[in-house]
């Protein structure tokens, strides 16, 4: 047999498009050639293929190989096509059989030695396998390193088969003894998840806990606004621990996006993400992208939270790319020959100080900015972005003798226990988050009292609010009946709403 064809996977955004891994051997000058629009990382795995065949005692034919990567327009990067390849050349020489190759999917890195090494995107690939098995009919069992195996796994009902060397794949269809063929891979009982920190090490804060109680039932954006030193980093490292349990479903979203930049454990599965980028980061490191697009912080904290510590010191320009996805929950990176989607349904929480020395406000410590100072400085952040954020929260100094007397607050497990009642009704009513309320669906479960009516229009009045920050106080006012059990919104619900909306300037 001259030709053997096998099946892979690429990697395009969020997609993993199959790809036809092509093999023939002809008779001529010996000769390696790899077609079908292969980046660097593929071009150099024929020295890889050849190294580990002959390393693992295979023949390395003298023939002239051809190897295409089928479709020919989609571009192919990262060492996850050795393996097929290896395998390819194996069948087309006669050193394996062929017979069955049509039933599995490969992929996997391989070392000079021959070994198998973990590949970015295990997980994707699985997915898309599963998929593509239940749209044809068909059921393909996927080969690919023992690295990637719990991972892989996640997906339920995709077969795995992990292996560990170029030689235990060969031995599964060279041999008809069963404790030589690779067997499926059980995921291992889950390992204790990592702990999330816990709000009871705040001490005081009521008023800025309570809001953030609010954000996680309803999964609004906040902004933590306070001199240093006053808990606002603190608060949003524990914050992750009160939002609601994840479902499968987003678990399986959170963790592929993850994979695709190999920062994904399956000990962490069903974990919210944390991401909390330096204010040095670009723009292209928050949102995505590189010649390649792969996902950036905005992404990588889907279905969990972006914490983005000293707004104002971040680059403009790099704050304004998140306008879109904060309302979209995704983000399109468009380069010239492709264009990738991937998720970025994040949670932000945004922290700054309210002027560039830092203690404005504060009792303990005095201001010495120029009123022209603090408005240059808020200024960075522009009125659109700050429209956007639903929370706006003053967080107070603590004095030292109530800081050594404060006792433990509540812990997340009590804050959450609420949060995940009324985030349970919310999703019996309309099916979502709150937050994620049309304008009809605004009007049909936001509508508030008479009371709660007449209050929010002398609010609008006087507060100038634009219609995205009259939408949005209703919706946290919702949140807040939620939290209450409360059917209809109120005139109380709607003046702690109008407080949570304490804007830097008039919007």
């Amino acid at each position: 047999m001259s030709l053997a064809v096998l099946k892979s996977r690429a990697l395009a955004g969020m997609q993993a498009p199959q790809v036809t891994v092509e093999v023939h051997l002809a008779n001529g000058l010996p000769s390696f050639t790899i077609v079908g629009l292969p980046e660097t990382e593929v071009k150099e795995s024929k020295d890889r293929v050849r190294a580990a065949l002959q390393n693992a005692r295979f023949e390395f034919p003298a023939k002239r190989i051809t190897v295409n990567l089928a479709p020919a327009d989609l571009p192919k990067e990262s060492g996850r096509f050795d393996l097929p390849i290896a395998l390819g050349i194996l069948a087309a020489s006669g050193q394996m059989p062929g017979d069955g190759l049509d039933d599995y999917e490969f992929a996997g890195e391989l070392s000079l030695s021959g070994d198998l090494r973990p590949i970015r995107g295990a997980l994707a690939m699985t997915y898309a396998m599963h998929k593509s098995n239940h749209s044809d009919g068909r059921r393909r069992t996927f080969i690919l390193p023992r690295e990637n195996a719990d991972e892989a796994a996640l997906v339920s009902d995709a077969t795995i088969f992990p292996a560990e060397s170029l030689l235990q794949v060969c031995a599964h269809f060279a041999t008809h003894d069963a404790d030589a063929k690779l067997s499926r891979h059980r995921p291992s009982p889950q390992s204790r998840r990592p702990a999330y920190l816990d709000f009871s090490d705040v001490k005081g804060q009521l008023q800025a806990k309570r809001a953030l109680e609010v954000a996680a039932a309803g999964g609004h954006s906040v902004l933590l606004v306070g001199p240093p030193g006053t808990g606002k980093s603190m608060l949003a490292a524990r914050f992750p621990g009160i939002l609601p349990p994840m479902t499968d479903d987003e678990a399986l979203e959170s963790a592929a996006v993850q994979s695709l930049t190999g920062g994904f454990t399956a000990a962490r599965w069903k974990t919210r993400p944390y991401r909390s980028p330096h204010h040095t980061a670009s723009g292209v490191a928050l949102v995505g992208g590189g010649g390649t697009p792969r996902p950036g912080e905005i992404s990588l904290a889907h279905r969990g939270v972006l914490f983005l510590d000293e707004l104002p010191e971040f680059d403009r320009k790099v704050l304004e790319v998140l306008r879109e996805p904060l309302e979209s929950g995704h983000i399109t990176i468009s380069r010239a020959a492709r264009q990738a989607d991937f998720p970025a349904r994040f949670q932000l929480i945004a922290g700054l100080n309210p002027c560039p020395c830092g203690f404005l406000g504060a009792a303990y410590r005095e201001c010495r900015c120029t009123p022209d100072q603090v408005a240059r400085y808020q200024g960075k952040i522009s009125g659109p972005l700050l429209d956007r954020i639903d929370m706006q929260i003053q967080v107070g100094a603590i004095a030292h003798d109530d800081l050594m007397q404060q006792a433990a607050g509540e812990s997340s497990a009590q804050i959450a226990a609420r949060v995940a009642q009324s985030f349970s009704l919310q999703q019996q009513r309309q099916q979502k988050s709150n937050h994620l309320l049309s304008p009809a669906e605004i009007d049909m479960h936001c509508k508030p009292d008479a009371a709660g009516e007449d209050l929010l229009r002398t609010a609008m009045t006087r507060l100038n609010w634009s219609a995205r920050a009259y939408h949005r106080v209703l919706k946290v006012a919702r949140t807040v009946a939620d939290l209450a059990q409360v059917k209809v919104v109120g005139k109380a619900h709607i003046a702690e709403a109008i407080q949570y909306r304490r804007a830097l300037r008039e919007q």
